[in-house]
């Protein structure tokens, strides 16, 4: 389940999943025209892309709308392109992916950053890359360390972690230090039911056994 009508201004995280949970990208070629891809239909629709990663059967976006169709628009024209090159060079047929992109709506300064974290993250809790920075398919390297990367876009609120580049990126480093697993926990009941991580909470509450007087 997914949100509709988003309108210009809001922040996403956005979840992506090759169907049946499997594979999406099998190669550094694959990986390499996703991102070449994306970053043109972002461009093209009005998408600031925040931070990222793919991984082998799914992607993760933090990214703003420049319009209420931007999302859609963008992940309708890459997936579509993307599909048409991964089925034709291994002579398949049918979808790729696992029906629409999963989402939900990041509101608050603290949790652009926590998803941010989450996000770049992935790799590490998976297994594939012992730091975030040896992982060569995320924004990590450009949020942290000032790659260059054609995809990503500085949100206010990573300029507002210092006055310089550096310093930003020190405070950006800095939120890899932290625990977050309780954020994570939120992040993923949000993004697959497709509500606000402040609804969560609120099921959460419903949902608790009342203590015995």
């Amino acid at each position: 389940m997914s949100f509709r009508g988003f309108s210009a201004g809001t922040t996403v995280h956005v979840l992506q999943r090759g169907n049946n949970k499997g594979r999406i990208f099998d190669s550094a070629k694959d990986s390499g025209l996703y991102l070449e891809w994306l970053t043109e239909a972002a461009r093209a629709f009005g998408l600031s892309v925040h931070a990222y990663v793919l991984m082998t059967n799914h992607i993760h976006l933090l990214a703003s709308l420049g319009s209420k169709d931007s999302l859609a628009r963008t992940m309708q024209s890459v997936g579509i392109r993307y599909t048409r090159y991964f089925n034709g060079t291994r002579e398949r047929t049918g979808t790729l992916w696992e029906g629409r992109y999963r989402s939900c709506v990041i509101a608050r300064d603290d949790y652009f950053l926590a998803c941010s974290r989450y996000i770049e993250m992935n790799p590490v809790r998976a297994g594939l890359a012992a730091t975030p920075e040896v992982y060569r398919w995320s924004s990590y390297k450009a949020n942290a360390l000032g790659r260059e990367d054609a995809l990503v876009t500085p949100h206010e609120v990573y300029q507002r972690l210092g006055t310089t580049d550096e310093a930003r990126r020190r405070g950006y480093r800095d939120l890899f230090e932290k625990p977050s697993d309780a954020f994570d926990d939120r992040l993923r009941a949000a993004t697959n039911r497709g509500i606000g991580l402040d609804e969560v909470d609120q099921i959460r509450k419903v949902g608790r056994p009342r203590k015995a007087a």
